[in-house]
C-alpha cells in the first residue's frame, strides 16, 4: 500500500456509463417515491432524480479502494457532495472522469476525497480511512461548528422495509445491505441502509419542504453520522437556507446537510 499522500492528484479513469429509463425509476422507488408521484416513477414522463448520478459514479471510490489506496474493509463514507450541472436524461450515457483530490492527515486516519466530473455533474466523496494517516500532511479544514439556532421545520422520513435491497440492486451490492452475518461482522444487529439512500431520500422531504420539485435539486451535501435500518422512522429537519440533519431514535444520522433547489 503506498503512503497515503501519494494518491493525492491520482487520475482514476475515465468511463463511459450507460442506463434505461428502468434505473432512475428502480433509484426513485428505492428512497421512496410514492406511485403517485408519476414523472418519478413513469416512463412516459420521467425526471431524473439529480442524485442517481451517484450510482452512475460509484466505480470511482471503488477503484480507490481496489487500487490498495486503503483498507476496504474498515475505511468509511465519510461525507458526500454533489453539484448539478445539467439534468440527467431519462435514459442514456454520459463519461465521467475520476481523480483523487485532497488527501488528509488525521493522524490515527487519512480522508480521501474522490472527485468525479461530467457534463452533467460533479460529485466529490469523502472516504475516511482508519490507520492511513501519519504520512506528514495538512489535516485540513476543522468540522464546522454545529448551528446554535433552532431549526424552522421538521418531518418524518419513513423508510420501506425493502429500501436497502432494492437500493443495491443499483450497483452498491456490499453484503452488509442484506446479509445479517454480514451485518453482524460490522457490529450492526441487522443490515444497514446505504448512506446515499439516506440522503437521497432526505431531498424528498426537503423539496418538499421548499415547494420545489426533488428533481430540480441544484446542490447536495451531508455528512454521515450513524447507520439507519431499512424500516424505520427517521426525523428530517431544517432551515430555510437549504441546510438540514436527519436524526433516529438513537441520534443524528447525517449532519451539515444541504439540499438546493432550482
Amino acid at each position: 500500500m503506498s503512503g497515503a499522500g501519494d494518491w493525492k492528484g491520482r487520475h482514476l479513469g475515465d468511463r463511459t456509463v450507460g442506463w434505461t429509463d428502468r434505473d432512475p425509476i428502480l433509484f426513485a422507488l428505492a428512497v421512496g417515491a410514492r406511485p403517485d408521484q408519476l414523472d418519478l416513477v413513469f416512463e412516459d414522463r420521467l425526471r431524473v432524480l439529480p442524485p442517481f448520478a451517484l450510482t452512475l459514479a460509484q466505480w470511482a471510490p471503488d477503484v480507490l479502494g481496489s487500487a490498495g489506496a486503503f483498507h476496504v474493509g474498515t475505511a468509511v463514507h465519510g461525507s458526500q457532495r454533489l453539484e448539478v450541472l445539467a439534468p440527467l436524461p431519462a435514459a442514456g450515457e454520459l463519461t465521467m472522469s475520476a481523480r483523487v483530490g485532497e488527501v488528509w492527515d488525521k493522524g490515527g486516519a487519512a480522508v480521501f476525497e474522490v472527485t468525479v466530473e461530467s457534463d452533467c455533474f460533479v460529485a466529490t466523496w469523502s472516504i475516511f480511512a482508519p490507520g492511513c494517516g501519519g504520512f506528514g500532511g495538512d489535516r485540513g479544514p476543522s468540522r464546522p461548528a454545529a448551528r446554535t439556532d433552532a431549526p424552522t421545520w421538521g418531518r418524518d422520513l419513513p423508510l420501506a422495509e425493502n429500501a436497502a435491497v432494492l437500493y443495491r440492486l443499483l450497483g452498491d451490492r456490499h453484503h452488509i445491505h442484506v446479509d445479517p452475518e454480514a451485518a453482524a461482522g460490522i457490529g450492526q444487529p441487522r443490515p444497514i441502509l446505504h448512506g446515499l439512500a439516506t440522503l437521497a431520500a432526505s431531498t424528498l422531504v426537503a423539496a418538499d419542504r421548499a415547494g420545489a420539485h426533488p428533481a430540480d435539486l441544484t446542490r447536495l451535501e451531508g455528512r454521515f453520522a450513524a447507520p439507519v435500518f431499512p424500516g424505520e422512522t427517521l426525523a428530517v429537519s431544517g432551515w430555510d437556507d437549504g441546510a438540514f440533519e436527519v436524526a433516529s431514535e438513537r441520534g443524528a444520522v447525517i449532519d451539515g446537510g444541504l439540499a438546493v433547489f432550482a
